[in-house]
């Protein structure tokens, strides 16, 4: 499935070429992504994220038109990480899908605020929501390519709706996702941990818990 694409009627300005250019916006989104995290998208102003940059105040708008366009800057990387990453799950039990799922799940924590503050803007922005469900039908499609991946490889249980529990992981991968960048590791790995037991229990056979 295609990657989703992100725009919003915003202009937004060129792509800096500059060395220091690219530098200072590259330091603007890496403010922006602990202060999503810290404060989430409503509380944390275009004012503190240049001031953790280290940036003059309108030294933002070079660069973005609007702290709604940088969260979507912001999701596009995001995605572009996402869509990288190698999701075959290796051979094995449930500790080889549990090992899986925490390396897909933790391969970008610094982006852990960005969700937080995507989760909170697409709840009263129409157009971001519109693009949220294009993301959330893309992450499905994927993990739904896994649980397919899973039923080949193990005894499978029959008469399960496979796409429709794809769907359901997903919103609850998201949910663990935005709340990743407050979880201490600990309650983050025991959530993974559940997660792989209820794809067990709902589309394989039991067996050993290996």
């Amino acid at each position: 499935m295609k990657l989703p694409a992100l725009r919003t009627r915003e202009p937004l300005p060129a792509p800096p070429r500059q060395a220091r250019s690219v530098e200072k916006r590259k330091q603007l989104m890496n403010a922006a992504r602990d202060l999503f995290a810290e404060k989430g998208y409503d509380a944390a102003s275009i004012g503190e994220i240049t001031a953790r940059a280290g940036s003059a105040a309108g030294a933002f708008y070079i660069y973005f038109p609007s702290k709604r366009q940088m969260l979507v800057e912001l999701m596009k990387e995001l995605l572009a990480r996402l869509s990288a990453v190698d999701l075959r799950p290796s051979a094995g039990g449930r500790v080889a899908l549990r090992n899986f799922l925490t390396r897909v799940l933790r391969t970008d924590l610094a982006n852990y605020g960005v969700i937080r503050a995507w989760q909170e803007a697409t709840l009263s922005d129409p157009e971001l929501a519109v693009m949220r469900v294009a993301i959330e039908r893309w992450t499905a499609a994927r993990i739904l390519r896994v649980f397919q991946t899973l039923r080949k490889r193990r005894r499978s249980r029959a008469d399960v709706d496979v796409p429709a529990f794809a769907r359901m992981m997903d919103r609850h991968f998201w949910s663990l996702l935005a709340r990743g960048a407050r979880l201490p590791r600990r309650a983050f790995n025991r959530e993974v941990r559940m997660s792989v037991d209820v794809i067990y229990h709902y589309l394989l056979q039991d067996g050993p818990h290996r």
